[in-house]
């Protein structure tokens, strides 16, 4: 019993030691904690007094930068402003020019007026004294010949006739060489001024119809089990494909271009993709269909938005696509089209007539090409129609038609459209034309020449554009030939087709030959 006691004495005893001992243990530890979390708490004031002087330095920097970029811009505007303001002096002086030199000729045509009229006075006089003339000589042949009077009359008329021909033709001569210089000199100025406002790229996309194959096996698997591959292919695009012998290609032949586009670009992923059976195809040239739908619409609108042209119906904007693929002469009519625009806007603002609807009837010209080889009659005809269908004014609708002279011109917009095809279609480089269509037009025009009464030789120059006729003098006189220039040239145009204009140049010479022994 005692030892059961003494233990349980020994027990609580060691029980107060060691909550005496834990307790001494607790307040040691705490105090070094508390040693601890002020150490930290120093070094976190110090480390935050570090940041905000380090903020502190950043923020002025900040500042400083920001200063300096509204400094700059500030001087940059204030140099684009000056420059600026240069620019439209100088346009003011430029104006100020034009209005001086314009302001010149308008008098220098006034003074041409007045002399015209006095010419048409003398004229008149001279015809005056022709006629007194006329009226003595048939009084001194009655008198004086032993001829009839119908005799002396018929003589009379055919001298008469031959000296007012001779005076004609003198008169016609310096009339028109007066018009042609005043006509000429405009002219080059209005037709200059369009060329250098214009500067467009002279190159054309040409719808390739031939594709190349990366190996002569390939043909074997375009050409499928029995053929399905290829009748698969002509069925979906309706595309004739040629494989001949041809190394490593394959032809395509279709009139419609945009189809023959379409076959060309999926034969090219087909054979990227590798994957040639009649399902993948169809799926391909679906999806290739849809592609150059998108596309023919986005040029379509890229086009009218590069000319500014606006409200013009989304089916003529798809035409205006399409001609993207369309070419003549090898002269992209995408192209052709939008030079004629811009070179039909410069000359209406010479002109001083409406800008945006010359561009507009330029635009539109050759619309009538998009669906040619669908519609029978002439793509001016066509054009024409389509014009008026999609809601467009008279004076383009009749612009388009008479561009090719189909119809006569009514309207200075139907010259200009005529004046800006031309110049695009004619400049050198534009078109291209088969060997035996070139050779045989030179033929023509040679052959038109010598047709006429008095010519020795002619030469047909300078690719077709100018032909030269050397006549005979015995049987030409000098005022004679201005006739015959003239009357070739109305040959010329009613018997040939050619693009641009043909100049006809006639030549006449003397020689007086001896030879000294």
């Amino acid at each position: 019993m005692n030892t059961i006691i003494i233990a349980a004495i020994a027990f609580i005893i060691a029980l107060f030691i060691g909550f005496i001992l834990s307790k001494f243990v607790q307040q040691k530890k705490i105090g070094e904690y508390d040693k601890i979390g002020k150490k930290i708490l120093d070094d976190a004031k110090k480390e935050a007094d570090v940041l905000m002087r380090e903020a502190s330095i950043q923020a002025k920097d900040i500042v400083l930068q920001a200063r300096n970029e509204i400094e700059q811009e500030v001087k940059n505007r204030r140099i684009e402003m000056q420059n600026t303001e240069r620019r439209l002096s100088q346009k003011e002086s430029n104006i100020d020019k034009k209005l001086d030199t314009l302001e010149k000729k308008e008098e220098e045509l006034s003074r041409k007026d007045r002399e015209l009229s006095n010419k048409n006075n003398q004229l008149e006089n001279k015809i005056k004294e022709h006629e007194s003339i006329l009226v003595q000589s048939r009084q001194r042949l009655e008198n004086i010949s032993s001829m009839t009077a119908e005799e002396a009359k018929k003589m009379l008329i055919q001298a008469i006739e031959e000296e007012a021909r001779f005076e004609a033709i003198k008169m016609i001569k310096k009339i028109e060489e007066e018009a042609r210089e005043k006509a000429d000199k405009k002219a080059k100025e209005i037709i200059a001024f369009a060329i250098q406002r214009y500067a467009g790229e002279y190159v054309g996309e040409d719808t390739v119809s031939v594709v190349p194959l990366p190996n002569e096996e390939m043909k074997g698997r375009i050409i499928g089990r029995e053929g399905r591959n290829i009748r698969a292919l002509e069925a979906a695009t309706g595309v004739d494909i040629i494989i001949d012998d041809t190394p490593e290609e394959v032809i395509l032949s279709c009139f419609n271009p945009v189809r023959r586009e379409v076959a060309r670009i999926a034969i090219a992923k087909l054979i990227s993709d590798g994957r040639i059976h009649p399902a993948r195809i169809e799926e391909i040239v679906s999806k290739v269909a849809e592609e150059m739908e998108e596309k023919i619409k986005e040029s379509g609108e890229q086009a009218v938005f590069d000319l500014g042209v606006h409200n013009v119906h989304p089916e003529l904007v798809k035409l205006l696509g399409r001609l993207k693929f369309r070419s003549s002469y090898a002269q992209n009519i995408y192209q052709h089209s939008l030079e004629v625009a811009f070179i039909c806007g410069a000359i209406a603002s010479e002109l001083k007539v409406n800008v945006k609807e010359a561009k507009r009837a330029g635009l539109l010209h050759d619309i009538g090409k998009a669906v040619d080889h669908e519609v029978e009659g002439s793509h001016a005809t066509i054009g024409a129609d389509l014009a008026k269908k999609h809601g467009e004014s008279e004076e383009i609708v009749h612009s388009i038609l008479a561009h090719h002279e189909d119809v006569p011109v009514t309207s200075l917009l139907d010259v200009i459209v005529q004046a800006a095809d031309a110049l695009s279609g004619a400049r050198p480089g534009a078109r291209r034309e088969m060997l035996e269509t070139y050779i045989k037009r030179l033929e023509e025009l040679e052959k038109i020449a010598n047709s006429f009464q008095g010519v020795e030789k002619s030469y047909a120059i300078q690719a077709g554009r100018e032909i030269r006729i050397v006549v005979n003098s015995e049987r030409i006189n000098d005022d004679s030939i201005i006739m015959m220039s003239k009357d070739i040239a109305k040959k010329i145009e009613t018997d040939l087709s050619y693009p641009g204009q043909i100049k006809v140049v006639v030549i006449r010479e003397t020689r007086s030959i001896e030879y000294a022994k």
